[in-house]
């Protein structure tokens, strides 16, 4: 009743100062707003994500269709919107700037830097809402992006153009896996996009920051929708930050694209639908809030070689509350994705970082985004750690244990070491096969367990220094040769001879 009661003083109201002006274009006029939503009457010829403009000079989408109304949310000027005024259809919808000039720069979801530096010239814009691309023009995912994690590269390969899930509760280091594979990608080829959505802007300038030391702004721009920002920026910034990337993936380029996270997204786009009155549904989601990030993800992309063999690699991040990855979200986006990268709390905590949970982690392009020689070398490291969790459950039961038990026992716990990394200190291709050549043929055996980690960190340096070409073959040629494994050999037994 209340809603007429407005209508009939609007009408009222726009009929006492009715100026008698024709107009051919889309409009109507307020009749309720608030919460950042405004409800419009008329806008007969909108269509759905239609950029609306008010007379007040405010902004806004359009979202809900109706009968006689269109419901809005309000992208600028939430607080100018008042009911009576005009708001007129602009036939476009919501587009964002794409181009070069983004790198090193910080915008809101409507493309405007928000970082002090001044305007960018823009290469084109693009619509934030398009389809993906269809199948025919799709090609397998066989070139990897290296995450510089061993424990990832090694068990958990992501390739150029794969969805691969970052999940795990909060503080258990979603963010740094993301953000240490954009660091890997320096001198790569891979363009990156950090969209930060409903987060703190001290933690996303402490991110900038941490990517601005190693030199990654160079080929980075972040989206961000902060947490003080209104649900429809929070809603549109993934979007937005896809069709950035598509720029390039028209170009044949590869990009990457961080959602983090999108367990916040879904809450601001529930917010907005609540607001708008549509009817909620389990955890008061609403029914289309699949369609929300499935639509978003198909965007990620292998094209094939006709189509300009360019990519976008997606990592969306989701939180999850006590280690349930059943709830409502999670299972949404883990069905969508092609893997995921689960993180637990009590690896976390224990100490072992990044703290990837190898049982429930898998990447469903498996082999496929990796070199021979890395697939070779990681074929039996899933099956180790297996072996020696069942060992060590085992173990602390007994003591009198027989020594192929107890070397069993001995490798595994020095495995777990070698895949403890700490952040921004990603590994290239060459250093993780020189590690994984050591843990796996059993060269650790001799080395205090406390000792594995600076062991290897100096046989690196010594590798780095004194044997740079052999580096250079492992990562150049990705193959291991007889000649390869000898001189690796003699490397760690001169460097092992010069430390004792």
């Amino acid at each position: 009743m209340q809603n007429y009661n407005d209508l009939t003083n609007v009408l009222k109201e726009q009929l006492d100062n009715w100026k008698g002006q024709a107009s051919s274009g889309s409009s109507g006029f307020v009749i309720q707003t608030g919460d950042s939503v405004a409800t419009v009457y008329g806008l007969n010829r909108a269509v759905y994500g239609e950029l609306i403009e008010f007379s007040s000079g405010a902004t806004g989408m359009a979202l809900n269709l109706e009968e006689e109304t269109t419901g809005c949310v309000l992208l600028t000027g939430e607080t100018l919107v008042k009911e009576g005024e005009e708001a007129r259809g602009t036939g476009k919808v919501v587009s964002v700037p794409a181009g070069e000039a983004l790198f090193g720069r910080v915008l809101n979801p409507l493309g405007e830097a928000v970082d002090g530096k001044g305007p960018f010239a823009a290469e084109e814009y693009l619509p934030i809402e398009s389809p993906a691309a269809p199948v025919i023009d799709r090609g397998s995912v066989d070139t990897p992006l290296h995450t510089g994690c061993i424990s990832l590269d090694a068990m958990i390969p992501i390739g150029r153009g794969q969805r691969e899930l970052i999940i795990g509760d909060r503080q258990t280091g979603k963010t740094a896996i993301a953000i240490d594979t954009i660091i890997n990608q320096k001198g790569k080829g891979v363009y990156c996009v950090y969209c930060a959505i409903g987060q703190k802007s001290s933690s996303v300038a402490a991110i900038i920051n941490n990517l601005e030391k190693h030199g990654a702004m160079e080929y980075t721009f972040v989206v961000l929708a902060s947490a003080s920002d209104s649900a429809a920026l929070q809603y549109i910034a993934p979007y937005a930050a896809v069709s950035m990337a598509e720029h390039f993936l028209c170009m044949g380029k590869d990009a990457l694209v961080v959602y983090d996270d999108l367990s916040k997204h879904a809450i601001a786009y529930r917010a907005i639908s609540l607001l708008l009155r549509r009817p909620p549904g389990r955890e008061a989601f609403p029914g289309d809030v699949f369609y929300l990030h499935s639509r978003l993800l198909e965007r990620a992309v292998k094209l094939s070689d006709e189509k300009g063999g360019g990519s976008i690699t997606a990592l969306p991040i989701v939180e999850t509350q006590a280690g349930d990855i059943s709830s409502y979200i999670p299972t949404n986006v883990i069905s969508i994705t092609d893997g995921q990268i689960f993180l637990d709390t009590e690896l976390f905590n224990s100490g072992f970082r990044p703290a990837v949970d190898v049982g429930l982690s898998v990447s469903r392009v498996g082999g496929s985004a990796q070199t021979n020689l890395m697939r070779k070398m990681s074929a039996h490291i899933r099956l180790d750690l297996a072996q020696y969790r069942e060992m060590a459950a085992f173990a602390q039961f007994g003591s009198d244990l027989d020594k192929a038990t107890r070397d069993k026992l001995a490798q595994g716990v020095r495995l777990m070491e070698v895949l403890k990394q700490p952040m921004c200190s990603p590994y290239q291709q060459g250093e993780q096969i020189a590690i994984l050549f050591l843990a796996v043929n059993g060269f650790l055996l001799d080395i205090y367990v406390e000792k594995v980690l600076p062991f290897i960190k100096n046989f690196l340096l010594y590798l780095k220094t004194q044997k740079p070409e052999l580096l250079d073959s492992i990562s150049g040629t990705g193959v291991f040769t007889k000649e390869t494994e000898g001189a690796l050999h003699f490397a760690l037994k001169s460097f092992k001879e010069m430390n004792t």
